[in-house]
């Protein structure tokens, strides 16, 4: 067996593992059987796994063969993921089965059912007792701990891990559960080509995977038709797996291995991994078992990051206030920060603060040399004038910043939009710390052209020593700064404002004068700029009364497109930038004009739920724009004209926007594509984002997703 794999390996001569063909593999797990059918006819087409009576399933109709026909299955299926038959007969024998729709053919899967517990009220209130275990723990790893238990009691493997995701794709071991004498991984690194990008796709569409024994020889997909080799398997519980991914199971010293995901917010945020030095199937109650664990996980993952955000929000912002207070008087930078200088370092746990306006410069704590600063402050003006500039490695961003690694090893900087522009920065040194890996990550790769993909061999404990990196910067204390610089701009033009009033008081009246001429000015440019753009609606109005009804509605549609335009003005306007804005409240007063031109019963049933979230205006109008697009079809079509439950969230993920409009209406029939011209407009406005569009199946209803970075790639 082994040389018949090694051979196998040979041949797949691939030079990067993401491209390995890993969802059609043409063959199965020999645990079970693969039955492959006509959803109208009923007929079998193809098969696998099931040697003991192959002559006489092709062409059979599927209802003789397991009691069950295909008109009844297929009402039952989802469009994507399986349905759980439950009991049925084949051979002979009870049966677990599940079905799902691939491409144009009805699969039905079978494993054969053991002796274990059945599903009855003792094993849910046993899954009861379990989730409250989950719920009761306090921290990430204490958690994650209790989670490795309870997954090596419901599937008796030896080892199992909690294995989380971290930003550069590699992952790390949080909880651990051994019964024998395995190896600890806790804490080991494992490195990102460990799970090729594919397989985490795969992960995230199948959240259960079992391996029951790594030396078993593949079940080939047997049919009349060559097209069925090759059938998308993504669902599949039997799937064959990468011969890649054997090998590396059996340098490992395993002998079955098990997978659970763990997804939060529709991201692979984990897995638990599980692994037995004997070969050990799962039947599908406890595979079942096991989603719906870490369904719980990922929930609980969620609340604990939540909750540990705003505890940290909280303590920032507390310090806030007492830093504001402590600031000087606005007659040049060392005056300014005199007294705060080191406060503000404090308030982020940063070494050193500093601060550069022109040829003005102030340092507080352990910064680099004074040339140096301004060197960083030139790289990062702009960067962070949308947004903040955060960095726990910044010689990977800035040529030459390796030198001052012992002081300026991570950075954080904002941008204050000043007649001069001032640059924030705020330094942390390095923190020379070891990595511990699962195997030397940098070893046994080969980069060559055309090199055959081989699995790594060796797992012993091998120590990294990492330098020129600092702490993480939390989302907390990204957010913290530039909200500090913010309430520092108002702290410092209030100042301005004093003191001005102070020295020119005999020109107080012309000053007032002046002031409120350009309210005027701003006021007059505001009113006829919306004067004109409701003469603009006013007039397509007007021309919807006597135009045909379908002439009419892209009318209707062109008043909304025009209304998220002029909102996107008025909060300009109201704004105290007009560079960026809050997207959720922009958003939020969009979508409240909106269903009432639409239809005043939309408003007690759109739900809201809008991240906060600083973007550019331009995008911000787009992204209005889409929301329009995304709700007008869902008014259309959802409910067939009527009013109903509706759900518009806004989130953010690393330095993406996700942007979700969802209903619970009659759902997608068939492809979602589009040819009309609002279907043509939506699909340019989110490539202007550089972002994607993407349907998926509510169960019931439609979720539309839109994807795209907050601000725009270089």
């Amino acid at each position: 067996m082994r040389r018949r794999l090694m051979s196998t390996l040979e041949g797949i001569n691939l030079t990067n593992c993401d491209l390995e063909p890993i969802h059609i593999p043409g063959s199965i797990q020999p645990y079970g059987v693969m039955l492959i059918a006509n959803p109208g006819s009923g007929e079998i087409v193809g098969y696998a796994g099931a040697a003991k009576v192959s002559d006489a399933l092709l062409g059979q109709q599927l209802d003789n063969v397991i009691g069950l026909s295909s008109t009844a299955i297929m009402p039952l299926v989802p469009r994507s993921g399986v349905h759980v038959l439950g009991d049925v007969p084949f051979g002979g024998q009870v049966h677990d089965a599940v079905a799902y729709v691939s491409g144009e053919h009805l699969v039905v899967e079978l494993s054969e059912k053991t002796d274990e517990t059945a599903l009855d009220a003792g094993f849910l209130a046993q899954l009861d007792s379990l989730e409250m275990r989950l719920e009761n723990s306090t921290s990430l790893g204490e958690l994650s701990d209790e989670a490795a238990q309870i997954f090596q009691r419901l599937t008796g493997y030896s080892r199992v891990m909690v294995y989380q995701f971290v930003d550069d794709d590699a992952g790390v071991v949080l909880g651990e559960a051994i019964s024998d004498q395995s190896p600890s991984f806790m804490h080991h690194h494992f490195p990102a080509s460990d799970i090729p990008r594919q397989a985490r796709a795969l992960y995230v569409r199948n959240r259960v995977r079992v391996i029951a024994d790594v030396y078993y020889e593949p079940a080939p997909i047997i049919s009349a038709s060559s097209d069925l080799k090759s059938i998308d398997l993504s669902d599949s519980t039997l799937r064959s797996v990468s011969p890649v991914h054997i090998q590396y199971l059996k340098n490992m010293g395993v002998a079955a291995s098990a997978s659970m995901s763990i997804v939060k917010d529709g991201v692979l945020w984990g897995l638990i991994a599980c692994h037995h030095h004997a070969p050990r199937p799962l039947s599908l109650n406890t595979r079942l078992a096991c989603q719906t664990m870490a369904t719980s996980l990922a929930r609980l993952v969620k609340v604990r990051e939540e909750n540990e955000l705003y505890r940290e929000r909280v303590r920032l912002r507390s310090h806030e206030d007492a830093v504001l207070t402590r600031l000087g008087a606005d007659e040049g930078l060392d005056v300014f920060f005199q007294h705060s200088g080191l406060e503000l370092a404090r308030l982020l746990q940063a070494d050193g603060f500093a601060a550069v306006q022109g040829g003005e410069l102030f340092t507080s704590g352990r910064c680099p040399d004074g040339i140096d600063v301004r060197a960083i402050a030139d790289f990062v003006r702009v960067q962070a004038l949308l947004r903040p500039f955060a960095t726990n490695q910044l010689s990977s961003q800035l040529q030459g910043a390796e030198v001052y690694a012992d002081t300026a090893a991570g950075l954080l900087a904002v941008t204050m939009s000043t007649e001069v522009p001032t640059i924030l920065m705020w330094f942390r040194a390095e923190k020379l710390q070891t990595v511990k890996w699962a195997g030397n990550p940098h070893k046994d790769v080969d980069h060559a052209p055309g090199a055959v993909l081989t699995p790594r061999a060796s797992f012993e404990e091998w120590s990294e020593s990492v330098s020129g990196r600092s702490r993480d910067w939390t989302h907390a204390e990204v957010e913290s700064a530039s909200r500090i610089v913010r309430l520092m701009l108002e702290a410092r033009n209030n100042s301005r404002i004093r003191q001005l009033n102070r020295e020119l008081t005999t020109t107080l009246a012309e000053n007032e004068n002046l002031l409120q001429q350009k309210d005027f000015l701003m006021r007059e440019v505001n009113h006829r700029v919306q004067n004109s753009l409701a003469l603009v609606g006013a007039f397509l109005k007007m021309q919807g009364r006597a135009a045909s009804p379908e002439t009419r509605e892209q009318l209707d549609q062109a008043q909304n497109r025009l209304l998220a335009v002029s909102l996107a003005h008025r909060r300009l306007y109201q704004d105290d930038s007009v560079e960026i804005i809050d997207l959720s409240r922009y958003l939020d007063e969009l979508v409240g004009e909106l269903v009432a031109t639409i239809d005043v019963g939309w408003e007690e049933k759109v739900t809201l739920d809008l991240a906060p979230m600083l973007i550019s205006t331009d995008r911000a109008v787009t992204v209005g724009l889409i929301v329009n697009e995304l709700l007008t079809n869902l008014a259309k079509y959802a409910y067939d004209g009527a009013v109903g439950p509706a759900l518009i969230r806004l989130e953010q993920y690393r330095d993406n926007l996700r942007l979700v409009v969802q209903d619970r209406g009659q759902g997608m029939n068939g492809t979602v594509t589009g040819t009309g011209f609002g279907a043509k407009m939506l699909n340019t406005l989110v490539q202007g984002l550089d972002g994607s569009l993407s349907y998926e199946d509510n169960n019931p209803g439609v979720r539309a997703i839109v994807t795209a970075p907050i601000r725009p790639r270089v």
